[in-house]
């Protein structure tokens, strides 16, 4: 399966942690444009400086880990396309030009289902995906997720409350399943 990540999913850290290291188990093939990549990029440069170089550096990473995942954006397809923000049209374009079955986003509003499913693309929202993603392997992704507080935790962030943590980066019923089972 072929899922569309937004620039709202990439940039926060965590957030895009947990959605890269699903997507390395083979769960599902991720997808981006370079104007998404370029999108996280200036979100984290706009934080600082030296977040924008980070960025960079995390950007190069997850190019190298999913080297087929850049999509060529064709101006024809966004000719096509009409969206509530006209500056999501690429990532709906993004999304058909790659045969995404998926788009990954926080903006809900920003992607209306009839525009979607008119390309056969569902839209959904990465505390849904990766929860249905625990459903299917509850092993596997708490290895993922304890993986990524590893990470986090390598980098002074506090994770001795893991659920506060996962619904700070947007994923508060994968952390409610996460302490339930």
């Amino acid at each position: 399966m072929k899922v569309l990540i937004d620039a709202c999913v990439l940039y926060p850290t965590l957030l895009r942690d947990l959605v890269l290291s699903t997507a390395s188990t083979g769960v599902f093939k991720p997808l981006w444009s370079e104007r998404i990549l370029e999108e996280w990029q200036r979100a984290a440069a706009r934080k600082s400086k030296e977040d924008g170089k980070i960025a960079a550096f995390e950007i190069s990473a997850a190019k190298a880990l999913f080297p087929d995942a850049s999509v060529a954006v064709s101006q024809d397809t966004q000719a096509q396309l009409a969206l509530p923000d006209r500056d999501d049209v690429h990532v709906l374009a993004a999304a058909i030009d790659g045969g995404a079955s998926e788009l990954l986003t926080l903006n809900i509003k920003d992607f209306p289902l009839r525009a979607l499913g008119a390309y056969g693309i569902t839209r959904r929202h990465p505390d849904d995906f990766l929860l249905e993603a625990f459903h299917a392997d509850q092993t596997g992704m708490r290895t993922v997720v304890n993986s990524v507080l590893d990470r986090a935790h390598a980098h002074g962030i506090d994770v001795s409350n893991p659920r506060a943590i996962l619904k700070r980066a947007k994923v508060p019923r994968l952390a409610k399943a996460l302490t339930q089972v």
